[in-house]
Formats: C-alpha cells, structure tokens, sequence
C-alpha cells in the first residue's frame, strides 16, 4: 500500500522523512473552523480525521496519515500570530506558563475504510521572559506564522525551562512514536 501524508505543512513533511519511507503528500482541503463547545483535543481529533478522508475520498489502496494541532495556555487555544504585535502578547501570555500542545493523529485505510485515531499532548515549560528577549527573539526568528509565536526546532528553544512528553516530533506537529505503532497494526513495517 502506498502511504499519503494528507498535508502539504513543510514541518510534517520534514518529520515524516525522517523514517526514510516513500510517501506523497495531498492537500486535504478541508474546514478547519471548531465547532461550538469543542475542546482542543476534540477539535484536532476530529480535523486529523477529516483530513485523513479528505484524502482518501481522491485515492484507494493507500494509508493516509491525518494531523493536526493547537496550542493551549490557559485553557484558550492559541493560534499563528501573524503580526508581530500579535507574537508579542503571545510570548508574554506565555512567560513563566506551560503551554499545552495537543496533536491529533489518524492513519486512514482507504481499502478497508477504518481508522485509527489518538490525540497525543505535550507541554512546554517557558522560563520567565522579559520584554527584552522577547523582541530580540522575534526579530531573530520572526516566528509569525507559528503557532505559539516559536520555533522549537529552531532558536525557539532558549525560550523553554523544560520540554515535558514522550516524542519531540509531537512538539513539531507529527507524533512518530505513535505513528509507527499505527503503521505497524497496519503491517506497514518501517524496519
């Protein structure tokens, strides 16, 4: 079976490589809007799925591996800042406070048309900022279009006190732990 990364984030892409398989990637054009009353680890269930089936209503005999992510401080899910007025408030929002990141990740047979499906969380401890490294930060890495205003694969990293989870690639938006454990119920061996 071929396998289909139904994303088209440069991230994920990267973190899938690192199992040196063959895959594709698809855009699965899907609505990421949460519903009402949806807690993150609902929401990035459910769009890790429906990007999975986005996918798989365009090919067959293939393993589609579906995810998404938010960040939560305080309960609020924290989005891409954009601006950086925006990375700013983020970043101090986020000093001294554990920011939660929640992944979801489903691995879709378009033959037999089952799922498997986890929401894997990890936390980032950030060490107490001032207002000072926070912009020189931001004009180093203009983190603008990251979730959480950082790049943890990057100079993001000075930001944190601890890195609290099972797998770092969670951190990144693709959990290979796990995926690898789905792969395999699969028989989709990567050794």
């Amino acid at each position: 079976m071929k396998l289909i990364l139904a994303s088209t984030s440069p991230f994920r892409k990267a973190i899938l490589e690192k199992l040196d398989i063959e895959f594709d990637t698809v855009s699965p054009k899907t609505d990421e809007t949460p519903l009402d009353n949806e807690t993150p680890q609902q929401l990035v269930e459910r769009l890790s799925i429906a990007k999975a089936k986005a996918v798989a209503d365009k090919v067959s005999d293939a393993l589609i591996i579906g995810s998404d992510q938010v960040s939560v401080i305080n309960g609020e899910i924290i989005g891409k800042p954009h601006t950086h007025e925006n990375a700013v408030k983020q970043l101090k929002n986020a000093s001294g406070k554990t920011v939660t990141f929640y992944t979801g990740l489903c691995l879709y047979n378009s033959s037999t048309n089952q799922y498997q499906s986890e929401v894997v969380p990890f936390n980032v401890v950030f060490r107490s900022l001032n207002n000072q490294q926070i912009e020189n930060y931001l004009i180093k890495e203009e983190p603008y279009n990251c979730a959480g205003s950082f790049k943890s694969e990057a100079l993001g990293i000075v930001l944190f006190e601890r890195l609290e989870g099972e797998d770092p690639n969670t951190l990144m938006g693709l959990p290979l732990i796990r995926l690898v454990k789905m792969l395999e119920k699969e028989n989709f061996s990567i050794l």
